[in-house]
């Protein structure tokens, strides 16, 4: 028995599109966000903060980085032994708020 709800499922993605998650929407922003934000002597570049965080963590490997423009802060990834660990750092102070 076909599926009559098909057509008019497929008539609702054409019209109104397909969801993406507002994060995933434009990938760039945060990028262009951070950018702006270094310009403007508000942020510290990653790359300094790289230079500081990553040596603190021996024996783990370094998987990179995200920015969140709202908290101004950087999330640093690694993983070790399967395990992944993440250090939030201001983005202004190059502080650690967080590990998890």
């Amino acid at each position: 028995m076909p599926n009559r709800f098909l057509p008019l499922a497929i008539a609702f993605v054409v019209l109104v599109g397909p969801a993406a998650p507002p994060a995933l929407a434009n990938p760039g922003d945060a990028q262009g966000q951070v950018r702006k934000e270094m310009q403007a002597g508000n942020v510290r570049s990653l790359r300094d903060i790289e230079r500081e965080i990553v040596p603190t963590m021996p024996g783990m490997q370094y998987l990179g980085p995200e920015y969140d423009p709202v908290a101004m802060a950087y999330r640093l990834k690694f993983i070790q032994n399967g395990r992944v660990v993440f250090i939030d750092v201001d983005a202004r102070s190059g502080r650690v708020i967080n590990r998890h």
